[in-house]
């Protein structure tokens, strides 16, 4: 095993009016580049199914998903959610040092995740949930037998031409002025500061707008290689769509997964009405108000009935 394991604290959490809900186990994991990644991991009562292995969005804190971590463990799954190396809980010093990608969260973060998981529950099936980029990592790391089954949600590619419309103005302007304006000067992109996204290490926001600026979004902008290690992957995968996302049009994500050449695919598109909300949108469907959600659209994908 590539990493070192360092398990910290679990407890429980209490609100007004609800019964105990389980914190769930904060560990750190180590890369074998010396980062620690912060995780989280719920474990269900009595015997585990399998472990679901939540890959968050870009700025996306693990904790975010904690809601759909805990119905996943009712459901008799393990459910363990990271921080990539340089965001959410897993920075470490100022930002303006840190040296990650999108590409080395492939190389260096996620594959000591799944290892963490292979030993310390061996023998359980292994399902890879990747949010956004998380679905990314997937093509990004090539096809790993560490893993049995895919689903990605909201997954597509960043391509700014091919974003929804009312992210579309948005990219425009944060990829040709915002963007090599300020990360040059402040050495790290100060999301937080500039009321857009997060605070992102350059490497990663300066790559990804590289890549927004192709058609064919990191396969265009890195070429053959990557092209390959998408089409080597095996797994099956079933993508979760939103008709409502601000951020990924259909075009986005058809394109994405056209790259997994070699997978059997199965697509799901969810709209508002379909679970009773007014918005799914990119960000939130993992929060407790979607329950519906995931009763009708995930619990019977992880039951291999669709």
């Amino acid at each position: 095993m590539t990493a070192s394991i360092n398990t910290k604290t679990s407890g429980h959490l209490a609100s007004a009016g609800q019964n105990t809900l389980p914190a769930g186990e904060t560990i750190r994991i180590r890369t074998k580049n010396g980062a620690e990644l912060a995780a989280k991991v719920f474990e269900p009562q009595g015997v585990a199914k399998g472990v679901c292995i939540i890959a968050p969005a870009t700025g996306v804190a693990h904790y975010l998903y904690d809601d759909f971590a805990r119905w996943l463990a009712g459901q008799g799954y393990v459910a363990l959610s990271f921080d990539y190396e340089g965001m959410g809980d897993s920075v470490r010093g100022h930002l303006k040092h840190c040296k990650s990608d999108k590409l080395s969260w492939a190389s260096n973060d996620c594959p000591v995740v799944l290892a963490y998981v292979k030993e310390r529950f061996a023998g359980l099936e292994r399902i890879w949930i990747g949010h956004s980029v998380g679905g990314h990592m997937i093509g990004f790391m090539g096809h790993n037998p560490d893993i049995d089954r895919i689903i990605t949600v909201g997954s597509g590619v960043g391509t700014w031409w091919y974003n929804s419309a009312p992210t579309k103005r948005v990219a425009w302007f944060l990829w040709y002025f915002l963007v090599p304006a300020v990360v040059p000067v402040a050495g790290y992109f100060p999301g937080k500061k500039l009321g857009i996204m997060t605070d992102m290490p350059k490497g990663v926001i300066l790559q990804w707008r590289r890549w927004c600026l192709k058609k064919e979004y990191a396969v265009g902008a890195e070429g053959d290689w990557l092209r390959q290690r998408f089409a080597s992957v095996k797994t099956p995968i079933t993508s979760v769509e939103f008709s409502d996302d601000e951020m990924m049009s259909a075009r986005s994500v058809a394109m994405l997964h056209s790259f997994f050449t070699g997978a059997p695919k199965n697509h799901i598109r969810v709209t508002p009405q379909d679970i009773g909300q007014k918005r799914i949108g990119h960000i939130g469907w993992h929060r407790q108000r979607y329950a519906a959600l995931w009763d009708q659209v995930f619990a019977p994908v992880l039951k291999g009935e669709c």
